[in-house]
């Protein structure tokens, strides 16, 4: 038709053979409502998931970020930026608050670009938020 954009979007080829998308997840439980604790354990989350997954800036796709409803003092995203990962689509939400969840807790939902089969991927879950996935935080590595 005459006048009608062209809406074909070419398809990106990846270089790495076997290659996927995966996501992987990840929390922590902060001590305090403030922003230095917050960023802090929050890089550190960040910096656990793409060391243990074997994972550059590259690899990562986009980051979803939630908190509980008592971390009013910061966004975690502004964590991930510190670490390098500013050209990374970030956004933050908050749970639902469920009576009795896990209090000051920072959960990550990363997508990302990996080799590993969806078995092999590690989830990071730390101090408090282990008990959140004890399936997972039984694992070797997990702490």
């Amino acid at each position: 038709m005459a006048g009608r954009p062209n809406l074909r979007i070419a398809r990106r080829s990846r270089t790495v053979s076997g290659e996927r998308v995966r996501g992987v997840r990840g929390a922590v439980q902060v001590a305090h409502d403030d922003a230095p604790t917050i960023v802090a354990d929050t890089a550190e989350l960040m910096t656990e998931i793409l060391r243990r997954n074997g994972l550059g800036r590259d690899e990562v796709i986009s980051v979803l970020f939630t908190t509980t409803a008592d971390l009013t003092s910061c966004y975690p995203a502004v964590a991930a930026r510190d670490i390098g990962l500013g050209e990374v689509p970030l956004i933050c939400a908050t749970e639902i608050a469920v009576p009795g969840s896990l209090p000051r807790v920072v959960r990550v939902l990363a997508h990302v670009y990996t080799t590993r089969s969806a078995s092999a991927v590690e989830h990071v879950y730390l101090r408090g938020a282990a008990v959140l996935r004890p399936d997972l935080s039984q694992r070797v590595g997990f702490s």
